[in-house]
């Protein structure tokens, strides 16, 4: 029984880091973005990037749910690496 437990361990984990790997480039690319909002001359660029840059800001939101979602109950608080994603992302 032990074996199933540390295998669905080893499961969670693995999602837990591939959701933490897709919360960083998920906040990479709206840096990106946001980095070149309103910079272009035409306004239907402009408007193209604003809603780029919203839907990375969205699907990050949703990342980071299902992150949450899947930490274990009894960690009280965030582990440090998600804390740093959240702080650098202003939230």
């Amino acid at each position: 029984m032990t074996g199933k437990l540390a295998k669905s361990e080893d499961y969670a984990r693995g999602q837990r880091d591939g959701l933490r790997l897709a919360l960083s480039i998920l906040l990479a690319e709206e840096a990106k973005w946001e980095a070149i909002l309103g910079e272009s001359p035409s306004w239907r660029t402009n408007a193209i990037r604003s809603v780029r840059h919203k839907a990375y800001q969205i699907a990050r939101k949703r990342v980071q749910t299902a992150l949450n979602r899947l930490l274990p109950k009894d960690e009280a608080a965030l582990p440090n690496d998600i804390a740093e994603m959240i702080e650098q992302a202003g939230l």
